[in-house]
């Protein structure tokens, strides 16, 4: 018998909010799922609607707002409730959007105008070993590997470990800043992990003293990193690797951004 989402009480939500949590738990997701999850979920056993209601309701929001929400409630469905969520409510089409690629002079640029050498630093992990924002901020003395020249990388997106190369310059440019045995190789001032907040001002700032007209993120020097290789001639598949991608669609998103071919079409007119 299919549960009344309409009739439950408050104390019966708590409790299935309960469930969400070990639910997500279990699954190993990350903070900023599960975050989305249950603040989806509670916002739609209060609203005491049906999911397709529930999802109407989004409609005028962006089309990874609706995504995201389609999945919370299928997830609550399937593995909370126990039972089958509706495949007649249609999914949002996931719209591709190119990503920003800097070019290897704009990149060089951003490094040689940043004066503070911390900072300078966290461009060049973010270039020179295609870090996501979350993994550079978790980053620690132990996982850089000086005798084999890599990173050891043990705090991936869904608990992917990876390995990546340790480039000459990123070494070069330890070995200035002060290499530790251990702990974070990044603190703040108040000797505490580095804010996503304080990376995004830290690239940011240097984009626009390098007068850089393009929106640049941390997440635009990883971009660029992959698609810098890519042109280089570097397998695709190695690529992903690098990146610690689960799907080889995810990398083949740099194979539109890439100007190697392109470039050659140019000497046929």
């Amino acid at each position: 018998m299919k549960l009344d989402i309409k009739k439950l009480t408050p104390e019966e939500r708590y409790k299935l909010i309960g469930k969400l949590i070990e639910e997500i738990k279990l699954r190993k997701y990350s903070y900023q799922t599960g975050k989305l999850y249950i603040g989806v979920v509670k916002r739609f056993l209060k609203s005491k609607e049906t999911p397709r209601e529930f999802l109407l309701s989004y409609s005028n929001k962006s089309r990874s707002t609706i995504r995201n929400t389609y999945f919370a409630l299928k997830f609550f469905y399937n593995n909370v409730l126990k039972e089958r969520f509706d495949e007649d409510i249609p999914l949002a089409e996931k719209k591709t959007r190119l990503p920003v690629v800097l070019s290897k002079g704009e990149i060089t640029r951003m490094i040689d105008v940043t004066e503070n050498l911390k900072h300078k630093l966290v461009l060049m992990f973010l270039y020179y070993a295609g870090l996501r924002l979350d993994e550079l901020v978790n980053l620690r003395w132990q996982d850089v590997d000086f005798d084999r020249e890599i990173i050891h990388m043990k705090t991936s997106k869904g608990d992917k470990e990876r390995v990546i190369f340790l480039h000459p310059k990123l070494k070069d440019m330890l070995k200035v800043y002060g290499i530790k045995k251990q702990g974070l190789l990044f603190k703040s001032q108040r000797d505490k992990k580095y804010s996503p907040r304080s990376i995004q001002q830290i690239v940011k700032k240097s984009a626009r003293k390098a007068n850089i007209n393009k929106k640049v993120t941390p997440h635009t020097l990883r971009h660029s990193f992959a698609t810098h290789l890519l042109e280089a001639g570097v397998d695709i598949r190695y690529i992903q690797e690098l990146l610690g991608h689960k799907s080889l669609r995810t990398t083949q998103i740099y194979t539109h951004v890439t100007t190697r071919d392109i470039r050659k079409l140019a000497d046929l007119l």
